[in-house]
């Protein structure tokens, strides 16, 4: 080999190394308003802390704490004075953020990773000087355009900010719990927010100034709910009240999916189905969910175990912080109970997951379909099952949802939504779904 082809030789290589680097910046992110979606424990996410091959027990872990998020989704639908999500919840509920996107903050843009959660609206991230907060954190002094907004302003109504003094003005705090041991308080802020080539000049969010306990996670929090404090009403008219997702596997280790702002660049051949709208939790996306089919058999459910009613919260939602799809109790017992007939036993429960059985059998293991007006979702294998480490068991992957009071609410988690094209399309009321390789 003389020189010159060793040069062009050690020039493709390069070349290609920096192509299909997987964890590239969002500098390099060329598809309009795309950004990358990173699994929180991947190897491009700065909060991995699992090795590569342990993803099952990393799963395991985290679908052991939807109960938590479940019984918080749940409690607010139940309660009709509620009509915007806090900047964070009393509960633990935000230490399973399980995707992220960066995100440029301030002036200049200050990387940040924020985790997508379509169950809520308002924002937050960690500042620095935070008492308790890990970095990476947003450093407000190095802003040329950051400001703190005023008690008096709609927005610390919304976010249920502490009430100003009786004479004058003060910055709007927030002083939050969480679930017994944790608690953060934040400043409501405003700056400008840079999504892939898009900037939003006046983007308020909360910036947490002190942290106690051990439940707060490191990452911020995009919130993409649909009400007042949400990207989507904060961006106004630039995204149409449309954008899409799609979730890569969780065994993706090295490779992210996407979240695609604005009706540009959306699938043009997607099946759609209504949202519906509660009007005491405006946040939440509700679809109608009118069944669920094992194999060829429509699992026996009573109507109104699916129906969708405002006044209790009860229906079915479309989630992106819960792991696993956790139905009302005697709907996830219809639908296992029915999987267990078409599949040989015996069934052991491994964490969450209460019908595990032999892989060898996985090959008579029938799909899962659920059902919506207009609409039917029949679940790849992928998305039905996970399999335990050592690969001998395969197990259902959804499990009844937390048996309490207001536990009236489904919720199609992000397990069930990997390798699918998830498009919330607010304007015209619809949720489409396409198949798609997210990875």
């Amino acid at each position: 080999m003389d020189i010159f082809t060793a040069f062009v030789f050690l020039t493709l290589v390069v070349s290609t190394t920096k192509a299909f680097d997987p964890c590239a910046s969002p500098s390099s992110e060329s598809k309009g308003s795309d950004l990358s979606v990173i699994h929180v424990y991947g190897q491009c996410s700065p909060f991995n802390q699992h090795k590569a091959g342990s993803w099952v027990n990393t799963v395991i872990n985290m679908a052991s704490k939807d109960p938590a998020r479940v019984t918080y989704l749940s409690s607010l639908v139940a309660s009709p004075k509620a009509t915007s999500v806090p900047i964070a919840s009393g509960q633990q509920v935000l230490n399973i953020g399980n995707y992220v996107v960066r995100v440029k903050l301030g002036t200049p843009g200050q990387l940040m990773f924020m985790v997508l959660d379509t169950s809520r609206d308002a924002a937050w991230v960690p500042c620095a000087d935070c008492a308790g907060c890990s970095s990476p954190t947003f450093s407000p002094n190095t802003s040329s355009t950051y400001a703190s907004l005023q008690c008096s302003v709609p927005q610390c109504t919304q976010v249920r900010g502490l009430s100003c003094p009786t004479t004058g003005t003060a910055a709007c705090f927030f002083n939050q719990t969480y679930g017994g041991d944790s608690s953060f308080s934040a400043m409501l802020s405003q700056d400008s927010l840079g999504l892939a080539v898009d900037t939003l000049p006046s983007y308020s969010f909360g910036c947490v100034n002190a942290v106690s306990g051990s439940t707060l996670p490191p990452q911020g929090l995009l919130g993409l709910g649909r009400g007042p404090m949400s990207l989507l009403s904060q961006s106004g008219s630039l995204y149409s009240g449309v954008f899409s997702y799609c979730f890569p596997s969780f065994k993706s280790y090295y490779f992210s999916g996407s979240l695609r702002l604005g009706p540009l660049g959306q699938p043009k051949n997607i099946r759609t189905t209504p949202l519906l709208r509660n009007p005491h939790r405006p946040t939440l996306y509700y679809v109608n969910l009118t069944g669920v089919s094992v194999g060829r058999v429509l699992v026996p459910v009573a109507p109104e175990l699916l129906a969708f009613d405002p006044n209790t919260g009860a229906g079915t939602i479309i989630d992106s912080g819960t792991v696993i799809t956790r139905f009302v109790e005697p709907v996830y017992a219809a639908i296992r109970d029915e999987f267990r007939k078409q599949v040989k036993g015996p069934f052991a429960t491994i964490g969450a997951f209460d019908t595990c059985f032999a892989a060898t059998n996985e090959d008579i293991a029938p799909p899962v379909t659920f059902h919506f007006t207009g609409m039917d979702l029949k679940l790849p294998l992928e998305n039905t099952l996970i399999h335990s480490s050592a690969g001998s068991l395969a197990c259902l992957a959804m499990a009844a949802a937390p048996n309490n009071v207001n536990s009236v609410l489904n919720v199609i988690a992000n397990l069930q939504q990997q390798n699918l094209r998830i498009m919330f399309d607010v304007t015209n009321s619809r949720l489409g779904i396409a198949r798609e390789l997210c990875n």
